[in-house]
């Protein structure tokens, strides 16, 4: 047991798992109807190459008290691998940590982890941490200011009405009645990790606050805009550090024979705060945790961890620059490039950051001039990378980045090009990596979140929303009009698979259609085709010829994304700049014919972020 008259903490040794937590008045906030293995744990998701995947608590073998003073304790629980485990255990060194500091109501936790050479090929598609709290206390989780609610039991699931998918269930006699009929799904509340900083439960009675506070994303896979879980009903809440959800294989580490790799994993604080005072209103507490958020980010780096992994400020280095974006289409001068995503991570091709896993990353975003500075990088090589909303593409600085102990590097005036090849003739969207923008219908009132009823932004988080298309274009599929349609009502936010009566699904063709007063046979044109997510899809293009094969454009079979069925705006970027010869086009009215032609589930489909099309280039 740890204690600092504040809190207490119970773990088991020598495995490291959380056992209960006593704070505030409640003796255990953790499920103790769970397994000693089950209340706090870490977790790893892991395969070898072609073989199941295989879900593990990390164990610790060896327990150590690293430091005991007045002012904190910091704990070991470390598993080293050998030969003898493989097949049984992932083949890592883990070395969990626990810190409890003087006068905080929370505690620290962090790992590392760690490859040697000579070790087998594995693949690792998640690791987390877990808490599970008492339900018949914590009913109430905070997201954000707008995602609040009171949350079904994991026992109104269990008698709930089992939906398309195994997370999605349709409560049917709840212990609250206020839920019947409400849809529930852990990923109806997933984050985007620039926005995943503190997430958690609230009891009623006592009025006390669980919160999972996470201070930087440098430790997070996927890049700022990745989405991942949060909390959801249990009541769980997670912490997040690799996943594959909205993303697929892509994201997932893939470590060959031999292969060297180690990264730390947090700290992240689990926040503990209660009320001393009436009113017991659940925002105080929320409002306490965000405040509590704006403290430990400006701590970051922390300076009381005792892994020699984890550095100190001193020991991280400062990227530091302005960009700009040059696309004469637009404008004959540098503009600058308003509120860019600018980040560090492992060297790559361009946009290789957003399937990066094994690395750091570390992201900003400019300012209204395009000035930018990005701090507490780690030493080592680093591209830089970026993107700019209002612009397609993703920009890559060539030079080699190289951070030192107390470095300062200050970049040259950068200038990014878009993918451009002539001038705009229309376009369908907004380029910001999302299909937010686009035409989200209302669910079914049967199958709904109320959470979400008046949050138009959230709208999309709903369930079932695959399925209005086909209400919504019974008789043919999507037809859109240049210069008539409005693509916030007209371009539905999915571009999913057609239902058909026998329960089986169709490919669907959805058309623009688009006046050209002339043909110029000078160039090509371009048909800039970017995607907001893609899973299991095969995007097929072309131009007035709707039987035309092959088609003039194929994506391929691209995408494992799965956002369509778990309630997110977007997942991986695909970018594609289609060259249209001239001779495919006419004078007056043409079609474009978008299929997506694979059609086995429900959820194969892209989302576009938003489409182009550019005449020949100038002279």
């Amino acid at each position: 047991m740890l204690d600092n008259g504040l809190v207490q903490i119970n773990l088991s040794i020598p495995d490291g798992h959380v056992l209960g937590i006593n704070s505030n008045g409640i003796p255990d906030l953790l499920d103790d109807h769970n397994g000693r293995e089950d209340r706090g744990y870490w977790d790893v998701v892991w395969n070898e190459p072609g073989g199941p995947s295989i879900f593990e608590r990390t164990v610790g073998a060896n327990f150590t008290v690293l430091t005991q003073n007045e002012d904190q304790i910091e704990l070991s629980f470390s598993k080293i691998w050998d030969i003898s485990l493989r097949g049984k255990s992932v083949p890592l060194n883990i070395d969990k940590r626990y810190i409890l500091r003087r006068g905080i109501s929370g505690y620290y936790s962090y790992a590392v982890f760690e490859r040697l050479e000579g070790w087998p090929e594995v693949e690792i598609d998640q690791i987390r941490i877990v808490y599970k709290l008492r339900s018949d206390k914590f009913r109430y989780m905070a997201l954000s200011d707008e995602r609040q609610r009171i949350m079904p039991t994991m026992e109104d699931r269990e008698h709930g009405q089992p939906l398309a998918y195994p997370e999605a269930v349709l409560l049917t006699d709840p212990s609250d009645p206020k839920l019947r009929g409400e849809v529930d799904d852990k990923y109806q509340y997933s984050l985007e990790n620039e926005d995943n900083k503190v997430h958690g439960w609230i009891s009623a009675d006592p009025p006390v606050g669980f919160w999972i506070i996470t201070p930087s994303n440098e430790f997070r896979t996927g890049g700022p805009i990745k989405q991942d879980l949060t909390s959801h009903a249990g009541p769980i809440a997670l912490s997040m550090f690799v996943s594959t959800h909205y993303a697929g294989k892509d994201l997932g580490m893939s470590f060959e024979e031999g292969e060297p790799w180690k990264k730390v994993f947090g700290p992240i604080f689990v926040y503990l705060n209660s009320l001393s005072s009436p009113p017991n209103n659940p925002q105080r507490l929320w409002a306490n945790a965000k405040e509590q958020i704006l403290s430990e980010v400006d701590s970051w780096p922390y300076n009381f961890t005792q892994s020699e992994d984890f550095l100190s400020s001193d020991q991280r280095g400062t990227v530091a620059g302005q960009l700009l974006v040059l696309d004469r289409y637009i404008n004959e001068k540098l503009m600058w490039a308003q509120s860019a995503y600018v980040g560090l991570a492992a060297p790559g091709e361009v946009g290789s950051w957003q399937r990066e896993s094994k690395g750091y990353q570390f992201w900003t975003q400019a300012d209204e001039k395009g000035y930018f500075i990005i701090k507490n990088v780690l030493p080592g090589e680093y591209n830089l990378y970026g993107w700019v909303p209002g612009f397609i593409g993703d920009y890559k600085n060539d030079t080699m980045i190289t951070i030192k102990p107390g470095g300062e590097v200050q970049m040259d005036v950068l200038v990014y090009e878009p993918p451009r090849h002539g001038p705009t003739l229309w376009e369908i969207g907004i380029p910001d990596r999302t299909a937010g923008e686009f035409y989200v219908p209302d669910p079914y009132p049967t199958l709904m979140n109320r959470l979400y009823n008046n949050q138009p932004a959230q709208k999309f988080r709903q369930y079932g929303l695959w399925e209005r298309y086909a209400d919504l274009y019974r008789y043919q599929d999507l037809i859109y009009t240049i210069d008539v349609s409005d693509y916030r009502k007209d371009w539905f936010f999915a571009h999913v698979t057609r239902r058909i009566n026998n329960g089986t699904y169709g490919a669907a063709t959805w058309q623009i259609v688009f006046e050209l007063e002339s043909v110029n046979n000078d160039g090509n044109y371009t048909l800039q085709l970017a995607l907001a997510s893609a899973n299991e899809a095969d995007l097929e293009v072309r131009f007035n010829d709707a039987s035309a094969m092959p088609s003039h454009f194929s994506t391929g079979l691209i995408g494992r994304e799965n956002a369509i069925a778990r309630h997110g705006i977007h997942g991986l970027y695909w970018l594609a700049s289609v060259d249209v010869a001239s001779n495919v086009l006419q004078q007056g009215s043409n079609t474009i014919y978008l299929t997506q032609s694979k059609s086995r589930t429900p959820f194969q489909g892209v989302m576009y972020d938003y489409l182009r099309l550019e005449g020949p280039p100038a002279s």
